[in-house]
C-alpha cells in the first residue's frame, strides 16, 4: 500500500498523481480534501478543509507552511492521516504537495517521495521536506536543473520530465487548425486562479481578427474537464506556467505563449526561465498589450516543435516504478527487522 496526498490547489496535482498511481505495482490511496473525480477508482480518504481567516502562528515561526495553532480543521486532517497511517501501515507515502503531511509521515515511520517543484525552496520548511524525503520526484527534464539546489537533493532526485494526462493518446483529429485566414488560439488558463481579465482577453481577440480565440477555464468559459481536442486543433496554445498546463501543451506538441503567474516561491516564473532558455515556447513575464498579439502568435506558431526534450511521454511510468521500487525495498527492510 502507498499513500498519496494530493494539495487541492487547481487540478494538476491530481491529474499527476492519477497518471503515477496507474503505473505503480500495488495499491495506491490518495488522500486529499478535493472532491473525488468518477476517473479515481481506488481508495480514497477525504480530508477536511483547514482554512483559516485569521490563522494563529500558521507556520511555526517560518518552520512550517500550514499549521495553524488551535485549528480544528487542520487537527482533525492530521488526524485523519495519522489514523490512516496507523491502520494501513502503507510501505510509501508521497507528499504532492505538504511539508506536515511528509513530515507527519516520516514521523511514524514511513518512508516518503515528495514532488519538487521549482522555484525558491530553500525556506526552513522546504529544506525540512526534501531533506527528510527519501526520494523528490522532479517533472522536468534532468537537462534543465533548478539552480540552487544542493548535491544532495539532486542525488536523490528522479527528473521525469513533464506528466501529462494525455501522454501517448492519439490525436482526436488528423491535423491542427482550419483555413489559413482563420487560425486557432487557445487560451489555457486552468483552476488554480488566474491574473487574467476578461477586459484583457476580449481586447487581445479584437487586436487579432485574423485568429479565433478559444477559452478554456478563467473569466470568460466555464472549466473543460478534457482540453485535449482543443490543443490538438489549436495553431497557438496561451497558456500559464504551471507544471500541468506545461506538461499538457508537451504532450499536444502544440506550439504556446507562456506567460507565469504569481505563485508563492515564484515556481511559475521559474518553469517560464526554463522554458526560456530552452527555446521551447515563447515566454512573456506579462500579460501583452492588444498591439503585440499578431507578431506574438505568428512568432510562436512558426517556432520548432522542440516539446519531446521536456516531456519524453514515459515520465508517469519512470515515477511509478520508482514508487514501485521503493515500496518493495521497504516491504524487504520490515521483513528483516527484530522479531
Amino acid at each position: 500500500m502507498i499513500g498519496y496526498y494530493v494539495h487541492h490547489q487547481g487540478r494538476g496535482h491530481l491529474h499527476r498523481a492519477e497518471c503515477i498511481a496507474a503505473q505503480v505495482e500495488g495499491s495506491v490511496t490518495i488522500l486529499s480534501s478535493l472532491p473525488r473525480p468518477p476517473s479515481w477508482t481506488g481508495p480514497w480518504v477525504s480530508l477536511p478543509p483547514d482554512a483559516a481567516d485569521a490563522p494563529d502562528d500558521p507556520t511555526a515561526r517560518g518552520r512550517l507552511h500550514w499549521a495553524p495553532v488551535r485549528h480544528p480543521g487542520h487537527r482533525e486532517r492530521m488526524g485523519i492521516i495519522a489514523g490512516w497511517i496507523g491502520r494501513e501501515d502503507p510501505a510509501l507515502f508521497v507528499s504532492d504537495v505538504s511539508v506536515e503531511a511528509a513530515a507527519l509521515a516520516r514521523l511514524m515511520g514511513v518512508p516518503v517521495v515528495v514532488a519538487a517543484m521549482r522555484g525558491d525552496r530553500g525556506d526552513e520548511a522546504h529544506r525540512l521536506a526534501y531533506d527528510l524525503a527519501d526520494a523528490l520526484i522532479a517533472p522536468w527534464p534532468q537537462s534543465l536543473p533548478e539552480p540552487g539546489w544542493p548535491p544532495h537533493w539532486h542525488a536523490k532526485t528522479l527528473h521525469t520530465g513533464g506528466i501529462s494526462r494525455y501522454d501517448g493518446r492519439s490525436r482526436p483529429v488528423p491535423g491542427r487548425g482550419g483555413p489559413a485566414s482563420r487560425r486557432e488560439v487557445a487560451v489555457m488558463l486552468g483552476a488554480g486562479g488566474t491574473d487574467v481579465t476578461e477586459s484583457q482577453l476580449g481586447e487581445a481577440a479584437r487586436a487579432t481578427p485574423a485568429w479565433s480565440w478559444t477559452v478554456l477555464g478563467g473569466p470568460r468559459a466555464d472549466w473543460t474537464d478534457d482540453p485535449w481536442p482543443v490543443l490538438c486543433r489549436a495553431d497557438v496554445v496561451v497558456t500559464h506556467a504551471g507544471q500541468n498546463a506545461v506538461a499538457e501543451c508537451a504532450a499536444a506538441r502544440v506550439p504556446a505563449i507562456v506567460i507565469p503567474q504569481d505563485r508563492p516561491h515564484g515556481e511559475q516564473h521559474a518553469t517560464a526561465r526554463a522554458l526560456h532558455a530552452a527555446g521551447l515556447a515563447t515566454v512573456r513575464k506579462d500579460w501583452p498589450p492588444p498591439q503585440a498579439w499578431t507578431g506574438l502568435l505568428a512568432e510562436a506558431a512558426a517556432r520548432q516543435d522542440r516539446w519531446e526534450s521536456w516531456s519524453p511521454g514515459d515520465g508517469a511510468q519512470r515515477a511509478g516504478r520508482l514508487l514501485t521500487d521503493l515500496s518493495l525495498r521497504a516491504r524487504r527492510r520490515a521483513g528483516c527487522g527484530p522479531r
